[in-house]
Protein backbone atom coordinates (compact mmCIF):
# COMPACT_ATOMS: atom_id res chain seq x y z
CA UNK A 1 0.00 0.00 0.00
CA UNK A 2 2.69 2.35 0.82
CA UNK A 3 4.42 1.44 -2.34
CA UNK A 4 1.64 1.69 -4.11
CA UNK A 5 0.74 5.27 -2.48
CA UNK A 6 4.59 6.62 -3.08
CA UNK A 7 4.33 4.96 -7.13
CA UNK A 8 1.27 7.67 -7.38
CA UNK A 9 2.86 10.56 -5.78
CA UNK A 10 5.93 10.15 -7.95
CA UNK A 11 3.64 10.08 -11.30
CA UNK A 12 2.33 13.22 -10.01
CA UNK A 13 5.18 14.76 -9.36
CA UNK A 14 6.75 13.68 -12.88
CA UNK A 15 2.76 15.06 -14.70
CA UNK A 16 3.14 18.33 -12.81
CA UNK A 17 6.89 19.05 -13.36
CA UNK A 18 5.75 18.32 -17.43
CA UNK A 19 2.94 20.51 -17.48
CA UNK A 20 4.98 23.40 -15.46
CA UNK A 21 7.50 23.10 -18.54
CA UNK A 22 4.58 22.64 -21.10
CA UNK A 23 3.42 25.83 -19.84
CA UNK A 24 7.14 27.68 -19.11
CA UNK A 25 7.40 26.75 -22.92
CA UNK A 26 3.84 27.83 -24.19
CA UNK A 27 4.03 31.54 -22.00
CA UNK A 28 7.38 32.13 -23.22
CA UNK A 29 6.54 31.66 -26.91
CA UNK A 30 3.45 34.05 -26.52
CA UNK A 31 5.63 36.63 -24.84
CA UNK A 32 7.37 37.37 -28.18
CA UNK A 33 5.93 36.98 -31.50
CA UNK A 34 8.90 36.42 -33.24
CA UNK A 35 10.21 33.83 -30.55
CA UNK A 36 9.65 29.88 -31.59
CA UNK A 37 9.76 29.33 -27.52
CA UNK A 38 11.94 26.63 -27.18
CA UNK A 39 13.59 24.36 -29.52
CA UNK A 40 14.75 20.94 -30.18
CA UNK A 41 18.54 20.87 -32.03
CA UNK A 42 18.97 24.22 -32.74
CA UNK A 43 21.69 23.70 -34.98
CA UNK A 44 19.76 22.39 -37.37
CA UNK A 45 17.69 26.06 -37.87
CA UNK A 46 21.00 27.41 -37.71
CA UNK A 47 23.16 25.98 -40.53
CA UNK A 48 27.06 26.42 -40.45
CA UNK A 49 27.39 27.11 -43.98
CA UNK A 50 27.22 30.84 -45.24
CA UNK A 51 23.77 32.16 -47.33
CA UNK A 52 24.84 33.05 -50.42
CA UNK A 53 23.43 36.92 -49.27
CA UNK A 54 25.36 36.78 -45.72
CA UNK A 55 28.59 39.31 -45.76
CA UNK A 56 31.48 36.73 -45.18
CA UNK A 57 34.53 37.31 -43.56
CA UNK A 58 37.08 34.89 -45.51
CA UNK A 59 37.17 36.48 -48.52
CA UNK A 60 38.23 40.51 -49.75
CA UNK A 61 35.21 42.08 -50.80
CA UNK A 62 33.26 40.61 -48.29
CA UNK A 63 30.87 38.68 -49.93
CA UNK A 64 29.94 34.85 -49.95
CA UNK A 65 28.62 34.72 -53.50
CA UNK A 66 31.65 34.60 -55.66
CA UNK A 67 32.28 34.98 -59.51
CA UNK A 68 33.72 31.72 -60.95
CA UNK A 69 37.61 32.36 -61.10
CA UNK A 70 39.04 33.48 -64.66
CA UNK A 71 39.50 31.22 -67.63
CA UNK A 72 37.36 28.41 -65.91
CA UNK A 73 34.51 26.37 -67.22
CA UNK A 74 31.81 24.77 -65.11
CA UNK A 75 31.86 20.49 -65.51
CA UNK A 76 30.39 19.66 -68.69
CA UNK A 77 30.44 22.94 -70.42
CA UNK A 78 30.70 23.11 -73.77
CA UNK A 79 32.18 26.17 -76.26
CA UNK A 80 29.87 26.97 -79.01
CA UNK A 81 31.81 30.27 -79.63
CA UNK A 82 32.14 29.26 -82.99
CA UNK A 83 28.69 30.05 -84.03
CA UNK A 84 27.80 33.11 -82.13
CA UNK A 85 24.27 34.14 -82.06
CA UNK A 86 23.22 36.40 -85.44
CA UNK A 87 22.14 35.65 -88.82
CA UNK A 88 25.82 34.74 -90.04
CA UNK A 89 26.17 32.14 -86.97
CA UNK A 90 22.89 31.00 -87.85
CA UNK A 91 24.09 30.18 -91.50
CA UNK A 92 27.16 28.96 -90.76
CA UNK A 93 25.87 26.38 -88.01
CA UNK A 94 23.43 25.34 -90.91
CA UNK A 95 26.14 24.21 -93.33
CA UNK A 96 28.84 22.92 -91.10
CA UNK A 97 26.74 21.46 -88.13
CA UNK A 98 26.36 17.29 -87.99
CA UNK A 99 24.26 15.67 -85.47
CA UNK A 100 27.43 13.59 -84.01
CA UNK A 101 24.63 11.08 -82.46
CA UNK A 102 23.57 7.70 -84.36
CA UNK A 103 20.13 7.83 -85.13
CA UNK A 104 18.40 5.01 -83.30
CA UNK A 105 15.68 4.02 -81.46
CA UNK A 106 17.06 4.93 -77.69
CA UNK A 107 18.23 8.51 -79.12
CA UNK A 108 15.17 8.90 -80.54
CA UNK A 109 13.09 8.17 -77.45
CA UNK A 110 14.69 10.46 -75.17
CA UNK A 111 14.27 13.17 -78.20
CA UNK A 112 10.94 13.30 -78.04
CA UNK A 113 10.49 12.78 -74.03
CA UNK A 114 12.96 15.89 -74.29
CA UNK A 115 10.84 17.79 -77.06
CA UNK A 116 7.59 16.50 -75.01
CA UNK A 117 8.82 18.48 -71.99
CA UNK A 118 10.32 21.37 -73.40
CA UNK A 119 9.32 22.14 -76.52
CA UNK A 120 6.26 20.79 -76.95
CA UNK A 121 3.96 23.39 -74.81
CA UNK A 122 4.48 26.06 -78.01
CA UNK A 123 5.39 23.50 -80.62
CA UNK A 124 2.28 20.88 -80.06
CA UNK A 125 3.17 16.92 -80.03
CA UNK A 126 3.18 16.56 -83.08
CA UNK A 127 5.50 19.61 -83.97
CA UNK A 128 2.01 21.78 -85.84
CA UNK A 129 2.48 24.44 -83.75
CA UNK A 130 0.06 24.05 -82.00
CA UNK A 131 1.11 23.39 -78.47
CA UNK A 132 -1.11 23.84 -75.28
CA UNK A 133 0.46 27.39 -74.65
CA UNK A 134 -0.87 28.24 -78.80
CA UNK A 135 -4.24 27.22 -78.12
CA UNK A 136 -5.04 29.46 -74.91
CA UNK A 137 -3.59 32.06 -77.00
CA UNK A 138 -0.26 32.84 -74.56
CA UNK A 139 1.57 32.41 -77.78
CA UNK A 140 0.90 33.11 -81.82
CA UNK A 141 2.70 32.67 -84.97
CA UNK A 142 4.23 29.21 -83.88
CA UNK A 143 5.32 27.95 -87.14
CA UNK A 144 4.34 24.02 -88.18
CA UNK A 145 7.72 21.85 -89.25
CA UNK A 146 6.05 20.39 -92.15
CA UNK A 147 4.10 23.25 -93.31
CA UNK A 148 5.37 26.51 -91.57
CA UNK A 149 7.63 28.90 -92.89
CA UNK A 150 10.97 29.97 -90.84
CA UNK A 151 11.43 33.70 -89.88
CA UNK A 152 14.75 33.92 -91.32
CA UNK A 153 13.62 32.51 -94.31
CA UNK A 154 13.12 29.02 -95.90
CA UNK A 155 10.34 26.18 -94.86
CA UNK A 156 10.59 25.07 -91.52
CA UNK A 157 10.74 21.19 -93.46
CA UNK A 158 13.99 22.48 -94.98
CA UNK A 159 16.01 23.77 -91.57
CA UNK A 160 18.95 21.37 -91.17
CA UNK A 161 20.20 19.85 -87.86
CA UNK A 162 22.61 22.47 -87.38
CA UNK A 163 20.01 25.37 -87.41
CA UNK A 164 17.91 23.90 -85.34
CA UNK A 165 20.52 23.04 -82.73
CA UNK A 166 21.48 26.59 -83.32
CA UNK A 167 17.93 28.06 -82.79
CA UNK A 168 17.51 25.56 -79.49
CA UNK A 169 21.10 27.16 -77.87
CA UNK A 170 20.19 30.93 -78.67
CA UNK A 171 16.31 30.65 -79.43
CA UNK A 172 14.74 33.08 -82.09
CA UNK A 173 11.71 35.66 -81.55
CA UNK A 174 9.60 34.44 -78.58
CA UNK A 175 11.47 31.64 -78.06
CA UNK A 176 14.04 31.48 -75.62
CA UNK A 177 17.29 29.98 -75.41
CA UNK A 178 17.13 26.46 -73.79
CA UNK A 179 21.31 26.03 -73.28
CA UNK A 180 20.67 26.30 -69.47
CA UNK A 181 18.02 23.91 -69.32
CA UNK A 182 18.94 21.28 -72.02
CA UNK A 183 22.75 19.79 -71.88
CA UNK A 184 24.57 19.83 -75.66
CA UNK A 185 23.66 16.39 -75.81
CA UNK A 186 20.31 16.26 -75.17
CA UNK A 187 20.24 19.31 -77.52
CA UNK A 188 21.23 16.79 -80.35
CA UNK A 189 18.55 14.06 -79.64
CA UNK A 190 15.81 16.64 -79.79
CA UNK A 191 17.34 17.71 -82.85
CA UNK A 192 17.34 14.50 -84.41
CA UNK A 193 13.34 14.04 -82.97
CA UNK A 194 12.67 17.03 -85.14
CA UNK A 195 13.59 16.17 -87.87
CA UNK A 196 11.81 13.04 -87.73
CA UNK A 197 9.02 15.56 -87.24
CA UNK A 198 9.56 17.42 -90.83
CA UNK A 199 9.45 14.15 -92.12
CA UNK A 200 5.69 13.60 -90.32
CA UNK A 201 6.99 10.39 -88.50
Amino acid sequence: MKGSTLAMNKNKFVYTAFLAIAFAATFSACKDKRSTGLEYARNMYDPIAYNPDQPNKNFKDGKTAQLPPAHTKPVGFTEYDEYPNTKEGYEAAGVSMVNPLPVDTVNLAQGKHLFTVFCSPCHGEKGDGQGHLVKIEKFSGVPAYQTGSSSRGGNMVDLTAGKIYHTITYGVNNMGSHASQISPTDRWKVVMYVQQLQKGQ
